[in-house]
């Protein structure tokens, strides 16, 4: 009895570990990357984006991106693919995984640059391709309550509050259109405020992109293919050398980042108030507390440049974050 006892004691952890691994599943942000530009891995990307988008999707071919490439700074790089599906739409996808400042105005410029690129001079207006921008996000943007938010133009009445349409002419003849069928649409998700237990295919999928987890009988789109294609032992050991790095870097440049944050923010405070009392003192205490806010935050900025100089965090990536110059930066 002793020696039964002892051996299931000592293999069901081994047989535990083992089935873990068997369960251990790229990053999208990764498998974005290096393994879904791959025709063979559509299937994936195609499955996302009919769960989110309400209709089946089909990708004709991957676009070139800038932020496809390889790069020696490839753990601050964002990372996006470009998409043409077979109705001629363009489906941008981008995984960011640090915070950045004006990212909403970098968004609406990468889709005027996709709209722009794929139009020759002299072409005819209704050669425009409708535009998706799905931004997945590991960082928070802002204030809201939900992990998800939908964005598109309407053409509201000011006085009757109806929704305009548009004549458009088409090779069956004229018909209705609506702007938000011309117009790109914007999805935003916010990985990080998803909290549920997945019960809906979009579910399933917001707990993949936040922690990796794959239900063993799903059949929401993509995901299935997802669990055959994505395994991290199916990987050669250099690209598992090559993940796991890529893994510590993120994780250790969010650790930066928020540690450099806090000390900023501690230090700047600490200044600020103490500038803010004693310009106060001269000056009346309601401005020296609106000069003592200021100061901070100015001084907030300037420590956390110099905590993410210290780390070794580039220049424009410290630009992105602080909201100061680059030249600013430099002289420090």
């Amino acid at each position: 009895m002793w020696r039964k006892f002892c051996f299931f004691a000592v293999c069901i952890p081994k047989f535990c570990s083992m089935m873990n691994e068997n369960n251990k599943f790229v990053r999208f942000d990764w498998a974005a990357k290096r393994m879904l530009r791959d025709k063979a891995n559509f299937g994936v990307l195609e499955g996302l984006l009919t769960v989110l988008l309400g209709e089946k999707i089909t990708i004709d071919q991957i676009l070139e991106s800038e932020a496809n490439q390889n790069t020696c700074d490839d753990k601050f790089n964002r990372v996006d693919i470009k998409a043409l599906n077979s109705k001629g739409e363009i489906i941008i996808v981008e995984i960011q995984n640090t915070r950045q400042l004006y990212y909403l105005e970098r968004i609406l410029y990468g889709v005027s640059k996709a709209i722009t690129e794929h139009i020759t001079l002299g072409s005819k207006y209704d050669s425009v391709k409708k535009v998706y921008s799905i931004n997945i996000l590991y960082f928070d943007l802002g204030k809201g309550s939900d992990y998800l938010y939908h964005g598109k133009t309407s053409f509201v009445g000011v006085h009757t509050g109806d929704h305009f349409q548009i004549n458009s002419k088409e090779r069956d003849g004229i018909r209705m259109r609506t702007p938000d069928e011309v117009f790109p649409e914007y999805y935003i998700i916010r990985v990080n405020e998803f909290n549920k237990i997945a019960s809906t295919p979009l579910e399933e999928w917001i707990a993949y992109l936040k922690d990796g987890s794959i239900s063993e009988d799903t059949t929401t789109p993509g995901l299935a293919e997802a669990r055959q294609k994505l395994q991290y032992l199916k990987m050669s050991k250099e690209e598992r050398m090559d993940y796991d790095s890529h893994i510590d870097a993120v994780m250790t440049q969010n650790d930066v980042l928020d540690t450099a944050k806090m000390e900023g923010r501690a230090e700047g405070r600490a200044e600020g108030r103490a500038e803010g009392r004693a310009e106060g003192r001269a000056e009346g205490r309601a401005e020296g507390i609106t000069i003592g806010e200021e100061t901070g935050a100015l001084k907030e900025k300037y420590a956390l440049a110099q905590g993410f100089k210290k780390a070794g965090i580039p220049v424009e990536t410290i630009s992105q974050v602080t909201g100061l110059s680059v030249e600013e930066i430099a002289e420090m």
